[in-house]
């Protein structure tokens, strides 16, 4: 499975490589990233890929909403067919 996962908060040491090691523990690859700061704050918008045999959606999303309570980040994520399906249009 493919989906766009996006993070938004304040700058604070730390934020890709807590959710990079989120992901990794959840078995999700990192396959493009893209971030800035805008005016103090974080944006980092980034597709992941892994195999739902091993880890469900809801497992994945769920461990990024525990991220985000704990770091304080807005954190959500969407699975890439729906993207898909929206071009189709």
């Amino acid at each position: 499975m493919k989906a766009v996962i996006t993070v938004i908060g304040h700058d604070q040491i730390g934020i890709v490589a807590k959710v990079s090691q989120r992901l990794a523990t959840l078995k999700v690859n990192i396959t493009d990233i893209s971030q800035t700061l805008m005016h103090g704050d974080f944006t980092m918008m980034l597709m992941g890929e892994w195999d739902t045999d091993d880890v469900k959606f809801d497992v994945v999303k769920q461990g990024l909403l525990d991220l985000a309570k704990e770091t304080g980040l807005s954190i959500n994520i969407q699975r890439q067919e729906l993207f898909d399906a929206i071009q189709k249009l």
